[in-house]
């Protein structure tokens, strides 16, 4: 049975309340943050962003003001990533925790064999090439279809995979809403997983978890810091189980800079 993520498991209420920003971050923290919406703006297409040259350096000192505990947490796959930051081999989850790498460098793959979806890949892939504005993302393991140029087909995709996918019967897979793309993803694996995986192994064991994001998938991961006693900080307007909340892009950048002027200040040495 296909299942939509929104109801596979309980989950804490999602409210619009105003949430504070957050605390600034601390030398005793893992930090684990989205892309898209997040760290970067959303362009029409997935290929349409670039990471500038302030945003890579932050990131780079944050990795060693932190230890080296720093995660980007994407639906990407780990080659896109790769190539978007030019090559550098950041630790990632990508494909929402279907695939990770390791501070060992070893790569962790949990996705299901995607040859059952072979017949509704093509299927999809056709639907999204007749429609203008569709953009369909092969991902290898899996696939998305993108409709944030043409917004006014949203339910009509939503129907038409939900539709295509019950006639092929495949199992184990969930379809996957989030800002402008639907999806599908393994069962079993989300970007919660992912952080609490990373959490089990150095450098990331024993520090308090820290997970930015804007996306419904985004929730996921939300739960799972706050259950451990982290700190979740939603992106952008929308419901969220998140505590805290920053309004945009800019404004992410802005508390990382600043949280890491004030660690990196309590790391200098005294004279």
């Amino acid at each position: 049975m296909l299942e939509d993520a929104r109801d596979t498991r309980e989950r804490p209420r999602r409210t619009r309340h105003r949430r504070p920003p957050p605390p600034p971050l601390n030398e005793r923290c893992a930090l684990f943050l989205d892309i898209d919406g997040t760290l970067l703006e959303f362009a029409p297409t997935p290929d349409g962003v670039a990471v500038d040259r302030e945003l890579a350096e932050l990131l780079n000192s944050f990795r060693r003001a932190l230890g080296g505990a720093v995660a980007l947490i994407t639906g990407r796959t780990l080659a896109n990533v790769d190539r978007l930051f030019g090559g550098a081999r950041l630790l990632v989850a990508g494909l929402h925790g279907s695939e990770r790498r390791s501070a060992d460098g070893s790569v962790r793959r949990h996705e299901r064999a995607a040859a059952e979806l072979a017949q509704l890949r093509e299927d999809m892939g056709r639907f999204a090439a007749r429609h203008k504005g569709l953009l369909f993302e092969d991902k290898g393991a899996t696939f998305a279809i993108h409709y944030r140029r043409a917004p006014a087909l949203a339910s009509f995709v939503h129907r038409t995979l939900r539709r295509h996918a019950a006639h092929a019967s495949i199992v184990g897979w969930h379809i996957q809403r989030g800002k402008g793309i639907l999806e599908l993803r393994p069962e079993g694996r989300d970007k919660g997983t992912a952080i609490v995986d990373y959490l089990q192994e150095p450098p990331f064991e024993g520090r308090t978890p820290v997970f930015v994001g804007d996306d419904l998938t985004d929730e996921f991961g939300f739960d799972a810091v706050t259950a451990l006693g982290g700190q979740a900080v939603k992106v952008g307007p929308g419901p969220t189980s998140a505590a805290y909340r920053l309004p945009d892009v800019s404004a992410v950048h802005q508390w990382l800079a600043e949280s890491l002027e004030q660690i990196e200040g309590r790391q200098a040495p005294t004279q």
